[in-house]
């Protein structure tokens, strides 16, 4: 018997330090992504899975440009971590060693840095109230909530808490209490941060629309700004979150990111779209 032919849709799986990605190149095929079709794939079960979803599309100006969703079909307006895997498979893929990348949040640049790993340069933190953005104008180092966490803007909003053990809080219902907070108007990604050692912190991520992940690159450059901010670390700075590690330096160029990346499989969706 021979199967009747379907239209697929092929897309790539990445990862970086097991934040986890469905990536469509809509560079020569035009849009592909719908709204239901973001849904759909989501489904651990009975779809793929992923944390978000990227779209690659081509750009007047720059190398390319990267649209973001989340699991629950919300934009994402960054993502640190899809941004470090998307060039690391784009460099490799065209021998160049930069790359720069149209997103929501500005022109990033990417750069091999050899040893498997990307550095990208998320650009400057907004620190400011309505940058972040919060409802109201406030000291945004430490906010009116229970544990006076930070607010940090990366290209989205971010509420860090430090913490004397990170492993003692219930990230799960922590973590949705923080992130629909009436202070966020967009909703917000929430950590919980240790410092475990000079210029050393323990880390551990809510990302909202999706819940716990193993690792987020945008929370971690917050995570750094927040704690160089309260002069908690002085200097480039290893994350160590439960997918692996990161390392941020805040320069007066942009906080630097760096990091592995996996590009896992590729794929042919037949599902919704």
């Amino acid at each position: 018997m021979v199967e009747k032919a379907v239209n697929t849709l092929p897309f790539m799986k990445m990862h970086g330090l097991g934040n986890d990605f469905v990536v469509f190149d809509e560079r020569e095929s035009g849009p592909m992504v719908t709204h239901a079709l973001v849904i759909a794939m989501a489904d651990r079960h009975c779809g793929v899975g992923y944390d978000q979803l990227v779209a690659v599309r081509n750009h007047p100006t720059e190398d390319i440009e990267l649209i973001f969703w989340n699991a629950d079909g919300s934009i994402a307006g960054a993502c640190g971590n899809a941004t470090r895997c998307i060039a690391g498979w784009e460099l490799a893929r065209t021998g160049n060693v930069v790359l720069s990348i149209r997103t929501e949040r500005g022109v990033l640049e990417a750069t091999d840095v050899g040893h498997g790993d990307i550095e990208v340069n998320m650009g400057q933190p907004m620190t400011l109230w309505n940058e972040v953005p919060l409802t109201h104008e406030m000291d945004t180092l430490e906010l009116p909530i229970e544990g006076k966490p930070t607010a940090t803007g990366m290209g989205n909003p971010h509420c860090t808490f430090f913490v004397d053990d990170v492993e003692a809080i219930d990230l799960g219902s922590f973590g949705p209490t923080i992130e629909h907070h009436p202070l966020f108007p967009q909703r917000t990604n929430v950590q919980i941060a240790q410092i475990t050692g000079p210029n050393q912190i323990r880390m551990r991520v809510w990302e909202r629309g999706v819940g716990i992940t193993l690792a987020s690159g945008s929370s971690s450059c917050a995570v750094a700004v927040a704690a160089a901010r309260k002069g908690l670390v002085n200097g480039p700075t290893t994350l160590h979150l439960d997918g692996g590690e990161i390392r941020i330096n805040i320069t007066k160029n942009g906080v630097l990111m760096t990091g592995s990346w996996a590009h896992v499989f590729d794929g042919q969706w037949r599902g919704i779209r």
